[in-house]
């Protein structure tokens, strides 16, 4: 089976690393990696988000053991568009959050149109942090968490904007 999901993945944490598991449960996997032009625009909250070069330096460092782990294939893309790479016919799951799931369904009505054969989304459960709140990026990033989710209130986030 051919998995695709996607994501800016800055800074990995807990919650993506439930996504990734669960896709290599299933089979090969395809990650898109948001664009430095696009991830910002996929932000619910400006902030700087680290160059594309060392997201994927990162994200490559999290999936390499789990391909290992389960006898799985990965490739990481660069996602241009939010739709990304799971409108290409070879995809058989998309992997996503809660919050993405409607973005799954967009994509299959655009696989449909297409003539492409429908997608399995695959929702992923939030991981909760120590708060009980989910665990995210922009948390992780306003120094709320640390990306097992364990409350940090004495650490100072990240900058909005890129840092001088």
């Amino acid at each position: 089976m051919d998995v695709a999901l996607g994501g800016t993945f800055d800074p990995i944490h807990d919650g993506h690393r439930k996504l990734f598991e669960r896709a290599f449960e299933l089979g090969d996997v395809t990650v898109g990696l948001t664009s430095d032009e696009l991830a910002p625009k996929t932000r619910h909250v400006e902030r700087y988000v680290r160059p594309f070069e060392e997201r994927k330096r990162d994200l490559e460092a999290e999936l390499a053991p789990l391909a290992a782990e389960h006898g799985r294939e990965y490739t990481i893309r660069t996602l241009t568009e939010p739709t990304g790479i799971a409108v290409e016919p070879q995809f058989d799951a998309l992997i996503v959050s809660p919050e993405t799931k409607d973005g799954g369904e967009r994509i299959n009505e655009i696989r449909r149109e297409a003539g492409h054969d429908h997608l399995d989304v695959v929702v992923v459960d939030h991981v909760p942090a120590e708060d009980g709140e989910r665990i995210s990026s922009t948390r992780i990033v306003k120094g709320e968490i640390d990306e097992h989710g364990a409350l940090t209130p004495d650490r100072e986030g990240r900058e909005a904007t890129r840092p001088e």
